[in-house]
């Protein structure tokens, strides 16, 4: 399943997800802050998909509510 979220309160705009039997099998952002994107798709990659949103879900960015982070857990639960 592919799943091609947009994003709201964040830098980035768009996450792009591929997700095969439960498990995630990679992650783009577009736009945000590159080297911190780069290192949450590489280390969510191998990982079920509810253990992504237990671990993600409620990360905050500075004074915003949301983040990176938590839009991703986002899109994933919107995909369950």
């Amino acid at each position: 399943m592919t799943i091609n979220y947009r994003t709201h309160g964040t830098c980035s705009q768009q996450i792009n997800i591929e997700v095969e039997g439960g498990i995630i099998k990679s992650v783009e952002f577009i736009g945000g802050c590159n080297g911190n994107t780069k290192g949450i798709s590489q280390l969510v990659v191998g990982m079920k998909v509810e253990d992504v949103i237990e671990r993600l879900e409620g990360t905050t960015c500075g004074f915003k509510p949301t983040s990176c982070p938590d839009q991703l857990a986002q899109a994933l639960k919107e995909a369950l």
